[in-house]
């Protein structure tokens, strides 16, 4: 049996109900940081998240490439490749996320939709189709010589306005991840034979 609404509908706060379809002003405009006690400066603080977006929008693309590759790999090397793509695409989302609450917890505003991420990025786009293997993993070691020239200049800027924390972020997370799936990638990359010297 079904029960008819009460005459008064609107309901009781707390009552339960998701207010659908909320719209509203953005609370803090992207490119600006908010004051936090960190014992940093707005200029240092601004700068940091500034550089610290770019290379979260080139880390968002890396991984974003690593994922298509994983899928479209194939070939003799397919399950071996299949997973190491995979593992590198996990190592990669684990930066984004880490470069991202670093821009928040500085006060700045993380780039966090992936069409925005496309407006920033210095990695170029790839086709929508499948590419031979090899040129794949050119593209993934091109996009991460990117981030890799790019982070290594950022954390040595960073480090010299006072932000140790920024700067231990890009040497520890995003230069030695990434010069570590450099080297795995660049392997794969060699030309040897496989059963005679």
């Amino acid at each position: 049996m079904i029960h008819p609404a009460p005459a008064d509908s609107t309901p009781a706060p707390g009552g339960g109900q998701p207010l659908l379809h909320q719209k509203g002003p953005e609370t803090q405009r992207f490119g600006t940081v908010k004051q936090l006690p960190l014992g940093l400066g707005h200029d240092t603080r601004m700068y940091a998240c500034q550089r610290l977006n770019r290379v979260l929008a080139d880390t968002q693309m890396l991984h974003s490439l690593y994922k298509k590759h994983h899928w479209l790999v194939r070939g003799a090397t397919f399950h071996a490749l299949h997973q190491m793509l995979d593992r590198h695409a996990e190592a990669q989302l684990a930066l984004v996320d880490e470069l991202a609450e670093r821009v928040q917890s500085l006060g700045g505003v993380a780039v966090g939709d992936p069409r925005h991420a496309a407006e920033l990025t210095s990695v170029p786009r790839p086709p929508d189709g499948v590419e031979p293997v090899p040129v794949m993993l050119s593209r993934l070691l091109d996009a991460h010589e990117r981030i890799l020239v790019d982070a290594r200049d950022a954390a040595a800027r960073i480090a010299a306005e006072g932000d140790e924390g920024s700067n231990d972020l890009l040497v520890s997370g995003v230069l030695r991840t990434g010069e570590a799936q450099v080297w795995f990638l660049a392997e794969h990359l060699v030309d040897t034979p496989l059963v005679r010297a």
